[in-house]
């Protein structure tokens, strides 16, 4: 067995709606068939018992290492607590060779996962050891280190839960909620409409007890020290007990609680110091409580408690500690509900003061404190008590966090309860926290969880808000460049700002930001990055959706405009015009339950699609009695064809009728593939629920010039002779241009075309074999890139196909594609018409803008 390819799927797929690993795996031989591999089974489940069951026959066809591949990457990350259970094998046209895909929740765990099911395979076949513990533990504990903390992924599962999209922006917690100009962004617990000041008031405890006590906030007295001394000082002044603490300072870290004594202080100072600048405050007695406020409301309370034992008379202090951290929920760092308590240098002066050691026996029923502190993060418990709380305790913790202008926020009281007002019983506010964890408030060691993820999500976006921009994804095998443009020059004209992506680059308000090839699910994500963008049109490519799944998890409108059989087929696996159909079907499985799929009725393969779409659908052709026209149209539902001379949008007994007359990119409706590229078109803007006067008005001003569709049947004069530029590249685009050329006068025609190395052969002659029949002069071009190809190869293929040409009558061979151009422009008498199949669209383009200017 061999792993040759492994690529990450990160967004919807050809296998699944999962994030999934997808490896292309050779088995030779025996491994084709594991039931002829003597004892291998026995001995894989003696390595890993709890690996599941192995069907002997998969989709009628003998169990192979390759199914058991998928089998074990799923398993081993199940065992380690990962949310997977999606896997599937398919066996290619290639004898032996499979595609495993198998779904992850952090794709380093998946990766890995991969790694060590090859491992256990390889072990089972060796007859040679594999550690299934180890295995499972390292998966563990690289998916904790991977994935989000506690406190963010409750947001994230609130999010998702709302059906709102997110995306983690690092390995960290900086996560981006919604799309576009809809978007919001957290880090941890903090959002991102909270400033900069109100974080650092948080941080300068001096500075946030003056605003509290401004704002009628019961707070401890207190003062930053600059030395021992000074802090002796002021405890003096305040009173004994106090606490030190610093200035700035986060979960505990450097606080030291009452302290009575000159050389208690003197320590703490120093613990205190390690932090920051020093504060001395009036220590309150009482419990540590915490107070979670987001937005304008107390969501959650708990009491927390300082990580502490109990003695039973028997057990020493250390024995105690470990018999407290084997509790199931107490782990390392945030990923746990509860943290193991530490046997420290700062556990072992508390121990001191209680006149006790780590050896010491406590005894019966007594209380052993380990810390002055009690976060969570250093082993305290919390106990739930929001329901208890009073009405006044949780004014004052509201007003608390708007005086700092925290929009979530943590509020440390110390006081006796929270059932009476804090003025009643001398408790205050000792502290207020930006980015508080939530974990204590999510999963309390005592009491029940609060929907804290919920809060913070009603906060970012209002109810019914999902966050979404308007997302229309186009596809096919032609038109989809043309369909994207027109789709966007429509949403631009009803003034929204709009983000496009398509094989020619990255355009954002008009403006483009990237260029080249942009119809992958890369630049589809950095558009719905952009804060700029109110609504989104994606141009979607098969080799996208193949390498890594589509940019988003769905969208409003799916456009696949037709599929055609010269498109990369061979590449990848995917071999036939079904197999490409079920590709481009991808987009329209992910269409939004409220959205529609745009489907063109005229094309099998596309029309078969409506039975997947999870919305509804508008087909579209140009033939209004095709019969799956009628049948759409006679349930009611959405259509749209041509009668005519008109373009006709029907649902029901409604019509609204567009004369095509006043769309220039179709001719006066004679040009066919544009006709149907406008159908799609006003289909998904129909489909978005623009209205139909924004419909007309932007049909009638998209031009169909380089600077609007850049190689896209661009129409020019030159010297009384027509020249269109087009980058059709396979055999159905060569089809449609014929068919367009067909319907303009010309004395004579000619062709520039070469041909891309990376098409079958057949599918290269066949190009040349439809245009044979309908231009007089042919003139082929060798260009710069040929794909894997010998020098040469492509153009003999292009003159084969020319061999039975009906028409033409000269055939030339030239290298370059410039050199072609100048050749065609100067055969060109007044009348004629040449048809120059551009290859490098922006650099052809610019050399015929020039040839033309030039005269």
């Amino acid at each position: 067995m061999d792993v040759t390819r492994i690529r990450a799927l990160r967004g919807p797929n050809l296998w699944s709606r999962h994030t999934c690993i997808e490896a292309i795996v050779s088995c030779s031989g025996d491994e084709n068939a594991v039931g002829r591999l003597p004892g291998f089974e026995s001995r894989l489940r003696a390595l890993f018992p709890t690996i599941g069951e192995l069907h002997p026959i998969v989709l009628g066809q003998p169990l192979a290492l390759a199914h058991v591949l998928e089998n074990a990457a799923v398993a081993l990350q199940a065992q380690a607590g990962c949310a997977v259970n999606f896997g599937h094998t398919a066996r290619t046209v290639d004898d032996g060779v499979y595609q495993v895909t198998f779904q992850y929740s952090e794709e380093a765990v998946g990766r890995r996962a991969l790694e060590l099911a090859g491992q256990l395979i390889a072990a089972a076949q060796g007859g040679t050891a594999f550690d299934a513990h180890a295995a499972i533990t390292e998966l563990r504990d690289l998916d904790e280190s991977e994935r989000l903390g506690p406190s963010t992924g409750s947001i994230v599962d609130a999010a998702v839960a709302r059906g709102i999209p997110y995306r983690r922006l690092t390995s960290g917690s900086l996560v981006q909620f919604g799309w576009g100009s809809k978007q919001r962004r957290i880090q941890a617990a903090e959002v991102d409409s909270t400033s900069g000041v109100a974080e650092a008031i948080a941080q300068d405890k001096e500075l946030t007890k003056q605003l509290l006590n401004a704002a009628g906030v019961p707070v401890p007295l207190g003062r930053p020290v600059a030395s021992v001394e000074d802090g002796w000082a002021a405890a003096q002044e305040i009173g004994l007990p106090v606490v030190v603490k610093p200035q700035d300072g986060n979960q505990g870290k450097g606080v030291t609680v009452n302290i009575g004594t000159r050389e208690q202080l003197a320590a703490a100072y120093h613990s205190a110091a390690a932090h920051g600048e020093v504060m001395v405050e009036k220590f309150l007695p009482g419990f540590d409580f915490r107070l979670l406020v987001v937005g304008d409301r107390l969501v959650a309370a708990a009491r927390r408690d300082p990580p502490q034992v109990i003695g039973d008379g028997r057990h020493t202090v250390r024995q105690l500690v470990d018999l407290v951290n084997q509790d199931p929920r107490r782990g390392e760092g945030h990923a746990t509900s509860l943290t193991k308590i530490r046997l420290d240098d700062i556990a072992l002066g508390r121990l001191e003061a209680q006149a006790l050691a780590p050896d010491s026996v406590p005894a019966l029923g007594q209380r052993v404190v380990l810390r002055n502190n009690a976060n969570l993060s250093t082993g305290g418990t919390a106990t739930d008590v929001t329901d208890t709380v009073h009405p006044e305790v949780a004014a004052r913790a509201v007003d608390a966090a708007q005086m700092v202008g925290l929009h979530i926020c943590g509020v440390d009281m110390v006081c006796e309860n929270v059932l009476r007002p804090l003025e009643e019983q001398h408790g205050g506010v000792v502290e207020v926290n930006a980015a508080p964890g939530l974990r204590m408030h999510i999963s309390p060691s005592f009491g029940r969880g609060r929907a804290v993820g919920e809060a913070v999500m009603d906060t970012l976006f209002a109810p019914g808000d999902d966050g979404r921009i308007p997302v229309v994804a186009v596809t096919g095998t032609n038109g989809k460049t043309t369909t994207a443009r027109l789709i966007n020059h429509l949403l631009a004209g009803s003034g929204l700002r709009t983000g496009m992506t398509n094989t020619d680059g990255v355009y954002v308000d008009g403006r483009q930001t990237d260029s080249g090839d942009c119809s992958g699910p890369k630049s589809a994500r950095n558009v719905l990055l952009h804060p700029d963008v109110d609504a989104a049109v994606f141009e979607v490519a098969r080799g996208g959706v193949l390498r890594e799944g589509l940019g988003f998890d769905r969208c409003q409108v799916a456009v696949v405009t037709n599929i055609g059989s010269g498109d990369h087929l061979g590449l990848n696996y995917i071999t036939t015009v079904e197999d490409l159909a079920v590709l481009k079907r991808v987009v329209v499985r992910n269409v939004a339950p409220h959205g529609y799929a745009v489907l063109n009725a005229a094309d099998p393969n596309v029309a078969a699609m409506a039975a997947s779409c999870p919305g509804s659908v508008i087909f579209f052709t140009r033939d209004r009695q095709h019969p799956v026209m009628a049948t759409h149209r006679a349930q009611g539902k959405r259509t749209v064809y041509v009668d005519q001379d008109t373009l006709v949008a029907a649902e029901g007994s409604w019509r609204e009728r567009i004369a095509l007359r006043d769309v220039q990119i179709t001719r006066n409706g004679t040009i066919g593939f544009q006709v149907d590229n406008v159908m799609a078109a006003v289909a998904a803007a129909w489909a978005i629920g623009l209205d139909w006067d924004t419909i007309r008005s932007g049909l009638a001003s998209f031009k169909t010039d380089p600077a609007g569709v850049p190689g896209r049947f661009n129409v020019m004069d030159y010297r009384g002779a027509t020249v269109i530029a087009d980058y059709g590249h396979n055999t159905d685009a060569m089809r449609a241009l014929v068919a367009a050329v067909d319907t303009m006068p010309a004395k004579k025609r000619s062709v520039v075309i070469s041909g891309a190395g990376d098409r079958r052969d057949c599918d290269i002659r066949d190009q040349t074999a439809i245009l044979g029949q309908a231009f007089d002069d042919v003139i082929l071009y060798q260009d710069a890139a040929q794909r894997g190809r010998a020098d040469g190869e492509v153009m003999a293929l292009l003159r084969q196909g020319l061999e039975g040409a009906t028409r033409t009558r000269a055939i030339d061979e030239i290298r370059g594609e410039f050199i072609a151009i100048d050749t065609a422009l100067e055969r060109l008498q007044p009348g004629d018409l040449s048809l120059i199949l551009v290859d490098q669209v922006e650099e052809a383009l610019a050399h015929l803008a020039k040839r033309i200017a030039e005269g």
